[in-house]
């Protein structure tokens, strides 16, 4: 049985702590604000306003639950969305983007004669780089210097994603569509790697869920887990790996030293002096400037996300929580242009000036700080971003890392599996 610590109390650590003392291991969880991070609602006036409104690939989720105690049906519900987002486009066009299997074919071919062949053609084509990437990074433990033939050839590639879309995709508006994922969490499609666009494959292989009653109710689902599972949670901030004899001893911590056998890196590696100089080479991807708005009267019928391009390029996520009659709705911004969104948005035909009852502004600073770090990863920049991060293991032993700067991408899902591949090195208690 190893003395396993956790450091950071967002998704990642979550899922490490649950998964570790599961495998009989004695776990402590160490997190300075409030558990869970990003999925913490911000709350004001009587709105609710959550980060994550869906996630993909729902078998990681449902596996973090049956590895760690009662299913996840057991617990909450976790329900498919028909759409996955909706576009609008400066020509005054726009495209709704089914989710799941529904055929896209259609919705394209509307924009122009031959764009719904090209779409689908595109999609498809990442059906190998999954099966590649999920069988060799995504769900199996790996070695930068081991890499198979095949995991080797994508992520050594010099063709970028922008590259690709050139030349897969000769409508700018499916090229928008194609490199969304990447735009809204600030990457330059120019240093992203081509293989990393499977993005695409995904959502519409997999689908988009979402669970009834928001991320929070998963939230409280795996914190109420940890005192099932016995993880101790002690409120401090993580200073520093304590190294003895080359390895990891234990956690230095504002209210004192933790021994461990095993440390969990589940935030940035930055802020661990240990850590800090493997990751030297990388940058972390910034949140975008997010306003939380709350409105009043008939908004009209929005699907739970629209993308509207252009600079800025806002996104409005609606599915917030308020009271009767009224709407709680998120809206980022991403661009060189520095426009008011809701000033924006009513540029663009959507026009709710006069229905704001509450409003919060954060820039991407505020965001951080609030969190305690940033739930997007490592900005991508280049062919050898995916070689520059650590995870699961890292150089120093006996520490390992897990969460979104241990994954090649944001979000629930592959936060999950390094979680998953943490538990899968680290092994059972012996």
């Amino acid at each position: 049985m190893a003395r396993v610590v956790v450091i950071g109390g967002g998704f990642g650590g979550l899922a490490s702590a649950l998964r570790l003392a599961k495998l009989g291991h004695t776990v402590t969880l160490v997190e300075e604000r409030d558990l869970g991070g990003p999925l913490v609602p911000f709350t004001r006036d009587g709105f609710v306003w959550e980060a994550a409104t869906h996630t993909l690939l729902p078998a990681v989720i449902r596996d973090l639950f049956r590895k760690t105690g009662r299913p996840l049906e057991k617990e909450l519900e976790l329900a498919p969305l028909d759409c996955l987002r909706e576009h609008w486009f400066e020509d005054d066009t726009s495209l709704v983007l089914s989710a799941g299997r529904t055929p896209q074919y259609d919705a394209f071919e509307a924009l122009g004669a031959g764009l719904g062949t090209q779409w689908v053609e595109y999609v498809a084509s990442y059906a190998d780089d999954w099966a590649v990437v999920r069988r060799g990074y995504a769900e199996s433990p790996w070695d930068p210097d081991r890499l198979s033939p095949e995991l080797a050839s994508r992520f050594d590639s010099r063709e970028t994603l922008r590259k690709r879309l050139r030349v897969r995709l000769r409508d700018e508006r499916l090229r928008l569509v194609a490199a969304y994922p990447f735009a809204v969490d600030g990457h330059d499609i120019r240093g992203v790697p081509a293989w990393a666009g499977l993005t695409a494959y995904l959502e519409q292989r997999f689908g988009a869920w979402a669970f009834e009653g928001g991320t929070a109710s998963m939230l409280g689902a795996l914190v109420r887990r940890l005192q099932t599972r016995g993880v101790a949670v002690v409120d401090a901030r993580a200073e520093d790996v304590v190294v003895r004899d080359g390895r990891a001893a234990a956690v230095a911590t504002t209210v004192g030293d933790l021994d461990a056998d095993v440390v969990v890196c589940a935030v940035d590696p930055r802020r661990l002096p240990a850590l800090a100089g493997y990751v030297r080479r990388t940058m972390p991807a910034l949140p975008a400037a997010t306003t939380y708005v709350g409105l009043e009267g008939d908004v009209g019928d929005l699907p739970h996300e629209v993308v509207v391009h252009g600079d800025p390029m806002l996104v409005v996520r609606t599915l917030g929580r308020a009271p009767a009659s009224h709407h709680a709705w998120t809206i980022q911004r991403r661009g060189s242009r520095d426009e008011d969104p809701i000033a924006a948005l009513a540029r663009h035909g959507l026009d709710v000036r006069e229905q704001v009852v509450t409003r919060t502004d954060l820039s991407a600073r505020e965001l951080v700080e609030r969190w305690g770090g940033t739930p997007l990863g490592v900005a991508w920049q280049g062919r050898g971003t995916v070689r520059r991060r650590l995870g699961p293991g890292t150089p120093l032993p006996g520490v390992y890392a897990a969460g979104a700067h241990a994954t090649p991408g944001s979000g629930l899902p592959y936060v999950g599996l390094s979680a998953a591949l943490v538990a899968q090195v680290v092994g059972p208690a012996g």
